[in-house]
């Protein structure tokens, strides 16, 4: 698995924790202490804010899961992917985007640059 997976994957860990504990842990593996995440809904810095607006996403969309949709394309510390909002229990996916991280020396995400593809009308 590249540096690139690895980071990507610990980020959709972070997404899907399902408590505040183990969001916090996950969060803390994925990125850097003042690490940032950024799309048209939020701008945070740091591991409390980050897993806020994760905790935020996960209660407006309980029932649902992020997945990451197709490759991670990554070169020097930069990466992107597709990712989908899929529901556990139906598999439609209303929500999907794509995402640019950058990593930190250590491998955990310095930045995220999120952008929304697809999003329904009463989100």
């Amino acid at each position: 698995m590249s540096q690139y997976e690895i980071a990507v994957t610990r980020y959709f860990e972070a997404w899907n924790a399902v408590d505040a504990e183990s969001r916090a842990k996950a969060v803390a593996l994925a990125w850097s202490e003042d690490g940032a995440y950024t799309d048209p809904l939020a701008d945070v810095r740091g591991h409390e804010q980050v897993a806020a607006v994760i905790g935020a996403a996960r209660e407006q969309f309980a029932g649902f899961e992020f997945r990451w949709d197709g490759v991670v394309d990554g070169h020097h510390d930069t990466a992107r992917f597709s990712w989908e909002l899929v529901s556990v229990a139906d598999g439609s996916a209303p929500v999907a985007g794509f995402d640019v991280i950058t990593l930190a020396e250590d491998g955990r995400i310095r930045t995220v640059l999120g952008f929304l593809d697809r999003v329904p009308a009463t989100a």
